[in-house]
């Protein structure tokens, strides 16, 4: 998977946090606000396991790369 693709998972995942995190606000129901916050701490797990993927992807593109100022062979 590349940095670009973790990233646009995350936000995916972001989003997901955020309608949950809205889902949270209206709820009244005790049950129902613990389950929420269950779902927005697995969430957050995921979206930081993302984050270091995109992280380790961007160090492994940027290791093998071709430097664009390096000399032609």
């Amino acid at each position: 998977m590349t940095a670009e693709e973790s990233l646009s998972h995350a936000e995916d995942l972001l989003a997901r946090l955020e309608a949950a995190r809205t889902q949270l606000d209206e709820t009244q129901d005790a049950d129902k606000a613990i389950e929420i916050l269950q779902e927005l701490a697995e969430l957050a797990k995921e979206v930081e396991a993302e984050l270091q993927r995109a992280k380790r992807a961007a160090e492994t593109e940027a290791v093998t790369s071709p430097r664009p100022d390096a000399p032609a062979d």
